[in-house]
């Protein structure tokens, strides 16, 4: 988790050297998919469950009902998953959550 978090925030800090002026790069991953610069992708969904694929700014990462889902990650899965982050949680509670969070809703609350 430690390692996680100290490469999400070196990945903030390189997107904030760049400046509001900045336009987003695209960091292409193994399966050729872009994800905008400063963005992680993450994987959603309940275990044999249909699963949908967001990028989600790194700055999101350290917000407290993020931080559970990570935990909860964490516990399912381990640190050792190969691939995109994987949250397991229904796709639609994590668009909501999402939205909530881009709002800097202080109430907002993990899946």
């Amino acid at each position: 988790m430690k390692r996680l978090l100290r490469r999400l925030s070196r990945t903030v800090a390189a997107a904030e050297d760049g400046g509001p002026a900045a336009a987003p790069r695209q960091v292409r991953t193994k399966k050729g998919k872009g994800v905008p610069e400063g963005h992680v992708p993450v994987c959603v969904g309940e275990e044999g469950g249909p699963v949908e694929r967001f990028a989600v700014r790194a700055e999101l990462l350290g917000e407290p009902a993020f931080a559970a889902l990570l935990r909860r990650a964490a516990q399912e899965y381990g640190y050792a998953h190969p691939g995109a982050l994987r949250i397991p949680c229904p796709a639609a509670e994590f668009r909501r959550l999402l939205l909530r969070l881009s709002d800097g809703d202080p109430a907002a609350t993990s899946c």
